[in-house]
């Protein structure tokens, strides 16, 4: 099959930037002794966290129980829910998974902790937790200091669980620039200030698991950060490249979309809009833009409604017609993918693969 021979919309995959990248980032952790623990929120298919397996990561980051369910299947000898689950029913679920899987999961409150201890006794098993320390976004996460301690000491006391280290996600550091120098600087001390502390409280700190997008190749400048949960770099989209943390070399997904209709001046229509692309807008732009159109940087997505793309062709110096086929960057892969039944795997203009997305529309 060739890219012509495609039905659109569809998300395609060019194969050697996404090998690129794979391999990138396995050679980035190998060389820094990080453990690379990649997020499958990104990619949600079994058979590539197969492949970040094969280059070395110790296991896999999921964020939701259907998720974990789903990426058994890729063979991992670990698990990582980076996400506090709350209630008996998913608790229930999340320690039916196959025995010999190492299970972790990051939360930061007692409760959290209770219910998983609960549900852990129940099965007779034993899963390692990480404590959720905000650094920095305020979005989950415990204060270092006495909280943390507190939150340790809970996990310690109870049944079924081991504490294990701590997790973070500098998700407030949005840019690599001179100020994110400073800001990774702060990090380190802020870490180094809280592991201290908890390990003169007697608590050991095997795990320090932390990162994000634009941070992610500056994970070694971060003291005592010794595991990296990255995503989005197997694919990476248009706001990665926003943040300055790759090139638009490094975008290996795109949306293949064909124009339906020219009849609007300077403007055409794309059979895409919110139920193919995000809806996220684009990193640290005031102007309303949903994707990079690759072969006409000049060209505007700058409107969606639910099953057409509005593209502005004014600066472009070109026309379209309909039944052309264009490639857009989306800014937002991660929900593209949830939102694509299947991807297709290029190299070069021929389908090599075909993935089914196993992993969408687990929000459970």
């Amino acid at each position: 099959m060739q890219l012509s021979d495609l039905d659109t919309p569809a998300l395609v995959i060019d194969l050697e930037i996404m090998e690129r990248n794979l391999a990138r980032m396995a050679d980035y952790a190998a060389a820094h002794a990080l453990r690379l623990r990649p997020h499958t929120k990104t990619h949600k298919i079994p058979a590539l966290a197969r492949r970040q397996l094969d280059l070395g990561a110790v296991g896999l980051t999921v964020a939701k129980v259907g998720e974990a369910e789903v990426m058994q299947a890729s063979g991992s000898p670990e698990l990582l829910v980076a996400y506090p689950i709350i209630g008996r029913t998913k608790l229930d679920r999340l320690c039916k998974l196959n025995p010999a899987l190492e299970l972790t999961e990051s939360l930061d409150s007692e409760v959290a902790a209770k219910q998983l201890s609960d549900a852990a006794a129940a099965a007779g098993r034993t899963i390692q937790v990480l404590a959720e320390v905000d650094v920095g976004l305020g979005r989950v996460g415990v204060t270092p200091g006495e909280s943390l301690r507190t939150l340790a000491e809970a996990i310690n006391r109870l049944p079924g669980l081991q504490f294990a280290g701590i997790a973070f996600y500098p998700g407030h550091i949005k840019r690599m620039d001179e100020e994110a120098t400073g800001l990774l600087r702060r990090l380190g001390t802020l870490l180094d200030q809280a592991i201290g502390d908890l390990e003169r409280a007697g608590f050991p700190v095997r795990i320090v698991s932390g990162g994000s997008t634009p941070t992610l190749l500056r994970s070694h400048e971060v003291s005592r950060l010794n595991e990296i949960r990255p995503g989005t770099y197997i694919f990476n989209d248009w706001n990665t490249v926003a943040c300055g943390a790759c090139a638009i070399e490094d975008c290996a997904a795109a949306v293949l979309t064909t124009v339906v209709s020219t009849s609007v001046q300077d403007q055409i229509i794309i059979d895409g809009g919110s139920k193919t692309f995000s809806s996220d807008r684009l990193q640290g732009s005031a102007e309303p833009s949903f994707g990079y159109l690759q072969a006409s940087p000049e060209a505007v997505f700058g409107k969606m409604n639910e099953e057409h793309g509005f593209i502005d062709i004014r600066e472009t110096g070109r026309t379209w017609s309909v039944g052309d086929k264009i490639r857009l960057i989306p800014n937002h892969v991660c929900v593209a993918v949830n939102l694509h039944e299947q991807v297709y795997g290029l190299r070069g203009d021929t389908v090599e693969e075909i993935w089914r997305v196993e992993a969408r529309g687990k929000l459970q």
